[in-house]
């Protein structure tokens, strides 16, 4: 027998043989894209803290939505910043707000292109808060009804799937319920299950003026610490009834994918946040780093941990360049 009897690297000695071999595969099928959609006309405006992705107003959002569509990624994510805010999030589930709007025409225009909307109240309350506010306090149950108002809006103007990312307990059922009672049973919903308190989601605050205005998140986003506890929180949600449940974010928690996807029988998908985003486009931007070497091991690394869908801003770019491989 010569020596040694087994040898790895005869299944790496040509691209042809490590493309057969490959154990993880991307394809552009699995992305979600998030766009933000502002009020307002002939709005395009770039965010500075994330290259390459803008605000949009909703009769911008069509040149947006072609290159989604031309990219061959099947799904966009809608955040709404509001021209106004108050205590109440009033514009969050108003007809006339502006994600609203964004679903009339995607559903007109783009009827291919599924519509994930996020169901938060943060953008949208002049405190910055994720729910209605009492001494300082985010009142959870209070809040539950505001939140199940705004996904039944979302639903109402042709949302496919809803995305609630407030945290606040029991928000699943509650949403559930409301959807169910509107005649909305086929309407999924894709629940922020294990949100973490993260200081990545820096640049999307930027983006969506969603910084609160005292304090902070963690009485209701989960420690950063804690693995088990995202368990619990999954398995809830799907209790509940949840469609899909994702953990966010992805790249620093990807030992919590793992955990859930070996957990759970439905969908998982990872949010690749805006703080990971901006990273890679920085170091890039310095010369650092091979961009697109880096955004392909970082979407393979979430897949691999077992992300069925992953939300990314890197998704036409990554597209495109699933396209040219192949």
């Amino acid at each position: 027998m010569g020596f040694p009897a087994t040898r790895m690297r005869r299944l790496r000695r040509s691209p042809g043989l490590r493309e057969m071999v490959k154990e993880t595969r991307l394809s552009p099928s699995q992305f979600i894209y998030p766009v933000f959609v502002t009020h307002g006309h002939k709005i395009k405006e770039e965010i500075p803290s994330m290259p390459g992705i803008s605000r949009f107003s909703t009769d911008m959002l069509p040149e947006e939505l072609t290159r989604v569509k031309e990219a061959g990624v099947p799904a966009v994510m809608l955040f709404g910043i509001p021209e106004k805010k108050d205590a109440a999030a009033s514009v969050a589930y108003s007809p006339a707000g502006p994600v609203q709007r964004a679903l009339k025409l995607m559903k007109k225009d783009f009827p291919e292109i599924i519509a994930v909307t996020d169901v938060c109240l943060c953008q949208y309350t002049d405190h910055g808060h994720c729910g209605l506010l009492e001494g300082g306090r985010i009142l959870n149950d209070e809040t539950l009804d505001l939140l199940a108002k705004t996904a039944l809006s979302h639903a109402e103007c042709g949302a496919d799937i809803v995305a609630p990312s407030d945290m606040m307990d029991g928000r699943i059922g509650f949403i559930r319920k409301k959807l169910d009672e509107n005649g909305f049973q086929d309407i999924s919903i894709l629940a922020y299950s294990a949100k973490y308190a993260s200081a990545f989601y820096g640049p999307f605050r930027d983006a969506a003026g969603s910084t609160p205005s005292f304090g902070d998140r963690r009485s209701h986003q989960m420690d950063p610490a804690n693995r088990r506890e995202a368990l619990r929180e999954v398995l809830l949600d799907i209790e509940e009834g949840a469609d899909i449940v994702m953990v966010k974010p992805a790249l620093s928690y990807l030992d919590v994918i793992k955990e859930v996807r070996d957990a759970v029988c439905v969908p998982v998908a990872a949010y690749n946040v805006s703080g990971e985003y901006s990273m890679v486009k920085a170091a890039a931007a310095k010369g650092w780093l091979d961009e697109r070497l880096v955004v392909m091991e970082i979407l393979t690394s979430i897949a691999r941990a077992g992300a069925d869908i992953i939300l990314t801003y890197h998704a036409l770019e990554a597209a495109a360049w699933l396209k040219e491989k192949n």
